[in-house]
């Protein structure tokens, strides 16, 4: 699949959220949304990278972003992961992995000399017509938050 590029239209999703709930691309029609893709719960850098999105929560949410967070992760441990860390926002459960691929955000990975597939950190955010806007590949995810939020200062 080609990589998705600035300007490109954001791939439809669908998928259930930590409540067993439909969400999908189109609920955020008209609004900015920052939809992230993070290899598992409860894991040193992805708790710091959601806790650093539920830290700058009001700065992104008063500059009209919504947050959406995707991992392979069952709806359950979403659950729990948000319990545990008070995340003001959603997960999404993609256990098929579908939408991690949709967003090339599932692939090979590299640790210790083996090769293996997994989920690949990295942010889009898509602007209310459905159009990505920004990609952030190499996320910073102590500070993820100030990353996004420098990104859009005038």
């Amino acid at each position: 699949m080609a990589a998705l590029q600035i300007g490109d239209v954001a791939p439809h999703f669908e998928g259930r959220d930590q409540n067993g709930e439909k969400i999908s691309l189109s609920d955020f029609k008209g609004k900015r949304l920052i939809l992230y893709f993070y290899p598992k719960d409860n894991t040193p850098g992805c708790t710091d990278e959601a806790c650093s999105l539920r830290n700058g929560w009001e700065q992104l949410k008063a500059q009209g972003f919504e947050v959406v967070g995707v991992s392979a992760d069952s709806e359950e441990s979403h659950k729990k992961f948000i319990a545990k860390h008070s995340l003001p926002f959603t997960l999404v459960a993609d256990t098929d992995k579908v939408i991690l691929e949709a967003y090339n955000a599932w692939g090979e990975k590299s640790m210790y000399g083996k090769k293996y597939m997994g989920v690949i950190r990295k942010t889009y955010v898509i602007d209310g017509n459905g159009i990505i806007e920004q990609i952030f590949e190499k996320v910073k995810v102590k500070s993820h938050d100030q990353q996004i939020l420098d990104a859009y200062k005038k």
